[in-house]
């Protein structure tokens, strides 16, 4: 197997025509360098289209009230109510598989109408009303200071955290706004934290975002204990679409809503949309398999024709060999060696080749800022290791059948042609 001889007449063989070799390589390096490709820009989409999720917690849903469509105990239809902080109570009490209700409230938006001001400098952003869980289910990097407590919560205390561009706003260049106070509403409230978002569906929404105490917020602008909307999350073994129903069934009695009545409360699954995303995508990674497994077979049939004409080039040496005691063995060796050497030297090249490509391609994204719906487009190991697998395979897969050729020949048949 790693005899010199052996390996000199291998290499003496495949460059005996080499303008022949090379195109027969180039079938097979084609075919591994689109089957990478494919699945990078299909991770690359991947990439992109999940990136819009955030780093929000994905086992979570966003729930909301609309109104309702269906008379139920005597209430009309098309009524209008508010989640209660004793709905988040109950859920976490009856649901013990949810690991976060977050209740939330939201004043303004950063595209809205002045409502913050420092000074004689104004800006419009959103002002949110939360608890300090929150920063589990969105994680967010605090820069200075720290986020929301419950001695927050209990005390109603006038605290904010704000974010970079409220910072950029309201205060000068090299300013620190620790300890200084802010007008919400014309309502004081000191800065004790700054963050930005580092994976944000929205990072511009996002750095505009002001946090208080949810009951601060309450007492400040009169909500009471009205919750805006909530935010939940389940434990990580549960998912949360098969406790959604559960969940639907303890709001609607809560508030006198008729059970088949679906348009009462609004909701967004995250996790059941994340998983969508994550199947078409696993589809289309079958595909980009699939299709580079045909190009590439194209490639090794091409080998395999290739070397079928190699032993039949080599008819006359193969019978001397046989007549001088080779054993099929040895013969057949030789050839698959060959078929396996042209293929993984192609194949070889043909992945470094797929990784400049996809180097080229993040330097261009790094270089000319991101791209919608695109990231980052890239293969893993494990990819790697398959490539490899399917060359080595290919590569025996393509001497077989001019090996077993080789092995059939009868010596003196093989001597008397010329």
């Amino acid at each position: 197997m790693f005899s010199r001889d052996r390996w000199d007449e291998i290499l003496q063989a495949l460059t005996a025509n080499k303008f022949r070799t090379f195109l027969t390589a180039f079938g097979v390096f084609w075919g591994i360098t689109i089957l990478v490709l494919l699945l990078a820009l299909t991770n690359g989409l991947k990439n992109g289209v999940t990136s819009s999720f955030g780093n929000f917690a994905t086992n979570s849903m966003f729930m909301w009230t609309q109104g309702t469509s269906k008379e139920y105990k005597g209430l009309p239809k098309g009524r209008f109510f508010n989640f209660k902080l004793h709905d988040v109570a109950t859920l976490k009490r009856e649901i013990p598989q949810l690991k976060y209700v977050s209740p939330r409230l939201q004043l303004g938006g950063f595209q809205g109408a002045n409502n913050v001001t420092r000074g004689t400098k104004t800006g419009a952003y959103q002002v949110n009303g939360d608890y300090p869980e929150y920063i589990f289910q969105q994680p967010i990097d605090i820069l200075q200071g720290r986020f929301l407590s419950y001695s927050d919560i209990e005390a109603k205390r006038k605290i904010c955290v704000i974010g970079t561009d409220v910072i950029n706003g309201l205060y000068d260049k090299g300013e620190d706004p620790l300890g200084t106070y802010i007008k919400v509403n014309g309502v004081n409230f000191l800065v004790i934290g700054t963050f930005k978002a580092s994976n944000s569906r929205d990072q511009e929404e996002d750095a505009n975002t002001i946090f208080i105490p949810f009951t601060t917020f309450g007492q400040a602008f009169n909500s009471g204990d009205n919750v805006g909307w909530m935010a939940l999350t389940a434990e990580d073994e549960v998912s949360i679409t098969t406790l959604k129903p559960k969940i639907m069934e303890l709001l609607k009695a809560s508030h006198k809503i008729h059970p088949e009545d679906d348009r009462a409360i609004g909701n967004f699954d995250l996790s059941e949309a994340f998983g969508r995303v994550n199947g078409l995508f696993a589809i289309l990674s079958l595909v980009g398999y699939f299709v580079g497994a045909l190009v590439l077979m194209s490639g090794i049939i091409g080998i395999s024709n290739i070397m079928l004409i190699v032993v039949k080039e080599r008819t006359k040496e193969i019978g001397v060999r046989r007549a001088l005691g080779a054993t099929p063995w040895s013969i057949k060796s030789q050839v698959l060696q060959e078929s396996l050497l042209l293929t993984i030297i192609s194949g070889m090249v043909g992945i470094s080749f797929a990784a400049f490509v996809i180097f080229i391609m993040n330097y261009i994204l790094d270089s000319n800022g991101p791209v919608e719906n695109f990231a980052n487009p890239s293969v893993s190991m494990s990819v790697i290791f398959i490539a490899l697998f399917i060359l080595v395979v290919s590569g025996l897969l393509a001497g077989l059948i001019p090996a077993n050729s080789a092995t059939k020949m009868k010596p003196v048949d093989a001597l008397r042609t010329e």
